[in-house]
């Protein structure tokens, strides 16, 4: 393994297979991608890197594949100018009519041939004495955006490859590229406080901060924390970036009382009048934190009871609302079959087996979505499935009503989602879907002076081989789900379309490789799928981020996202507010950093002294040292434009709290920066000092749980509150933020 041979033809198909030789961190070191590295990730990815004949049989392989397939599996284009694809024609055939059929979205079908004689030759290649020639084919007309398959016929071969239209440039509102400028408030939807919530945050809770929004903000939009289901047990499994599953919803946020079939359930409306149920319901709304687990419990019981009721009230009986779900299921098809099996098998599993909490601990003959064993589970318990697609189907209702009511009131973009970069591998994505992901590898992130000794994020990467093979078909549910019902799309660490951080099986954090993506088709789709669902997208590019990410990003009109605590220009000083780009969304911080008003008095880093996370103390002491440099740079930054009053003090170290001159700067000089958007978090609107997520612990922080500290009554009559929105709207309305983006 140590020949000159053998290094060339790993470094070959390191090189083809996306790993970068190299990478430079933060500090200015460059870090090259030892042996050891990439034959791990190529191991991963399939490939034979042991030995000289094994790498020679994989690039072998994978040229002959490339090669022997009359078109690819997939074009993603621009609906800018002509459609050219190659096709790769036996030398015998090469004279011959091609049959080119196309046929688009819509159903239309447009068939022509092609006389290759006629062609000019590309490239050429042989294998086993067969010599293939390759050969550009032009569409005789320009098809129209949208997922379209075109198959080829030629010499007794045929093949299909699906062809991507894509716009130019994501879906942006006029206003906003007229020059408008628009606002909204960000919250944690499990954390929202009410008087008539079951301990959690739900969809009728959105309501009512919707009304706070438009009647004494007059902001644009309500951005929410990432809504994917997810198990619901702490601490491990409450982060709604490691979902359960990206492409539906977590039942917590369902208002059970808002379901019709509650309103005709006497044994439902008995449940809730009984006094255990009552104070159940009380202690949950009182906690200080989400009790996940004696929620959810809470819920299931009452919705299977509604399920049991529509059953026999509406879907045997063929009525109207059986009909509208018997739609839905359809539609949804077998992303939601996989989904309602895996939580149903999940479900019965443990049931018999409490100590099996995972579905790698399931028995064997159900660790596959496709084995005979698990379709014949799901057709013995079709209610128990079917149990599962009737609540997803009430979440879509639910989450609907509330993107409607959003725009009844005014709210020019409404709701606010966020796509999760994670998946938890032990979750029904991996389960369903485990060819879209590489085996014996880790997603995380190099050493940095956040995390010194890197981060492993613990989930699996995906398989760009995969998702191009099937022509992106899952990757653009993903995205498509998640745009529905809403008016603005997050994308959690954007970067993940152009490389992510790849670290072996055997390896820590600090022994990883960046690896390439199909970066160009990734952003296409999202650029189509946000047209099509007039969705703004804002793609979050925080942390080290490549000069052609954020290039990409401006070309198709992704907003990128832009951090107080993080915009500072090469002498390490903190930017001015008219230095931050236009196309961004500005906020002041995010769930995994601390708040304004925890930043000001080290809570945070109390927080992580407290969890353990230090390693010495001279890093605590570290850390307390950078942050008072920190905010003297914050303090001089407020003073210079002229947001601070002239008697407010000048030092740091006389500033112990965020006061409400500190707390008005701050704000203001996010309104007045030129970005298109502006979020403000809600804790830190109201001054709260703990964080939503503390990052590199689970059990030794209330992670995911926290409330607000106002209900949502309490944000329309209590005086403090109504003090913090009246400030809020005082810098919207100075800085032309008040909603008026607009939606076409």
């Amino acid at each position: 393994m140590g020949s000159q041979q053998y290094q060339q033809l790993l470094d070959r198909a390191a090189r083809l297979w996306g790993i970068e030789p190299e990478f430079w961190d933060i500090w200015g070191n460059l870090h090259v991608a030892s042996n050891e590295v990439k034959r791990s990730l190529l191991k991963g990815m399939g490939v034979d890197a042991e030995t000289e004949s094994g790498l020679e049989g994989s690039l072998q392989a994978r040229y002959r594949r490339e090669w022997t397939r009359l078109v690819a599996p997939c074009l993603v284009v621009g609906e800018q100018g002509p459609v050219e694809f190659f096709v790769n024609a036996p030398e015998d055939d090469a004279g011959d009519l091609a049959a080119v059929e196309v046929r688009l979205e819509d159903g239309r079908e447009e068939r022509f041939d092609v006389p290759l004689i006629n062609v000019p030759e590309a490239e050429a290649a042989s294998f086993d004495g067969c010599r293939r020639v390759r050969k550009m084919v032009r569409l005789p007309f320009p098809p129209p955006l949208g997922y379209h398959d075109v198959t080829v016929s030629l010499g007794g071969e045929t093949e299909s490859m699906r062809l991507i239209v894509t716009p130019e440039r994501a879906y942006t509102p006029a206003a906003l590229a007229n020059g408008a400028r628009g606002a909204g408030i960000a919250i944690a939807l499990y954390g929202v406080r009410s008087a008539r919530n079951w301990g959690c945050g739900d969809f009728t809770d959105l309501r009512a901060v919707t009304d706070w929004v438009a009647d004494d903000l007059s902001a644009g939009f309500i951005a929410l924390n990432p809504l994917h289901a997810i198990h619901n047990r702490k601490p491990f499994n409450t982060s709604p970036y490691l979902p359960n599953c990206v492409f539906y919803q977590n039942f917590l946020y369902l208002d059970v009382e808002a379901i019709p079939d509650f309103a005709v359930s006497a044994r439902a409306n008995a449940m809730l009048a009984s006094d255990a149920c009552g104070a159940e319901i009380e202690a949950l709304r009182g906690s200080e934190f989400v009790e996940y687990e004696r929620v959810a419990a809470l819920k299931v019981r009452f919705l299977k009871v509604l399920f049991m009721d529509f059953l026999h009230r509406e879907y045997y009986a063929g009525r109207p609302r059986a009909r509208q779900f018997r739609e839905y299921v359809l539609r949804e098809g077998e992303l939601l079959d996989r989904f309602a099996t895996y939580c149903a098998l999940d479900q019965y599993i443990h049931r018999r087996n409490p100590d099996a909490w995972l579905w790698t601990q399931w028995p064997e003959q159900y660790r596959e979505p496709d084995s005979e064993a698990t379709r014949a589970f799901a057709r013995r318990h079709w209610r128990a499935v079917l149990f599962h697609k009737y609540v997803q189907w009430q979440i879509d209702v639910q989450l609907e009503a509330a993107q409607r009511y959003t725009q009844e009131r005014g709210l020019a973009i409404g709701l606010y989602h966020d796509l999760a970069l994670a998946t938890d591998r032990f979750g029904s994505d991996l389960w369903a879907h485990r060819p879209f992901y590489v085996e014996g590898c880790r997603v995380g992130s190099p050493p940095d002076d956040f995390s010194p000794k890197g981060q492993d994020w613990g989930f699996p990467p995906p398989s760009a081989e995969h998702h191009r093979e099937t022509g992106y078909g899952l990757f653009a549910e993903s995205i498509r789900k998640n745009c529905r019902h809403g008016g603005a799309l997050r994308i959690d660490h954007v970067m993940r379309f152009f490389r992510l951080y790849w670290i072996p099986e055997d390896a820590d954090a600090a022994h990883g490789a960046y690896v390439r993506d199909r970066w160009e088709d990734l952003i296409r789709i999202l650029a189509l799928e946000s047209v099509r669902n007039r969705v703004v997208v804002i793609g979050e590019d925080l942390g080290t981020v490549e000069p052609v990410v954020r290039e990409t990003l401006a070309r198709f009109g992704v907003l990128s996202y832009r951090l107080f605590y993080f915009e500072k220009n090469s002498r390490g000083e903190f930017r001015r507010h008219d230095e931050y780009p236009v196309q961004a969304l500005v906020s002041s911080t995010t769930h995994d950093l601390p708040t304004l008003a925890g930043f000001w008095t080290n809570e945070d880093i109390e927080a992580r002294r407290r969890a353990g996370t230090f390693a010495t103390d001279d890093q605590y002491r570290g850390a307390l040292t950078d942050r008072l440099s920190e905010k003297q740079k914050m303090l001089d930054l407020l003073h210079g434009q002229g947001l601070l009053p002239g008697y407010f003090p000048r030092a740091a170290a006389q500033v112990p709290e965020l006061t409400g001159e500190l707390h008005n700067a701050v704000i203001g000089f996010l309104a007045l920066t030129p970005s298109q958007l502006l979020a403000v978090n809600q804790e830190d609107l109201t001054k709260e000092v703990a964080q939503q997520n503390l990052p590199a612990t689970t059990w030794q922080y209330p992670n995911w749980s926290r409330k607000m500290k106002f209900t949502t009554e309490q944000l329309a009559t209590n005086r403090l509150a109504r003090d913090y929105t009246a400030m809020l709207k005082h810098w919207l309305e100075r800085s032309g933020r008040l909603n008026q983006i607009g939606r076409e």
